[in-house]
């Protein structure tokens, strides 16, 4: 795994949340086909840029893009 790939899976990841909202993490894992550790690479890149809200729930992580 490299820094370009976990670029192309965050973008994967925000085009997923772009396009239908708020996701758990397993929406994102069907949105996407990521694998789960994928997933979570993408949401530390995104997070790390400001551009990801991300709330655990009893039942998934739920992830919503800001702004």
């Amino acid at each position: 795994m490299n820094v370009e790939t976990m670029g192309l899976w965050a973008g994967a990841v925000w085009t997923a949340l772009d396009e239908q909202g708020t996701l758990g993490v397993k929406g994102l894992k069907k949105a996407t086909k990521l694998k789960e550790k994928e997933i979570y690479a993408a949401l530390g890149w995104l997070a790390r840029e400001g551009k990801v809200n991300v709330v655990d729930s009893e039942t998934d992580v739920m992830v919503s893009l800001i702004g």
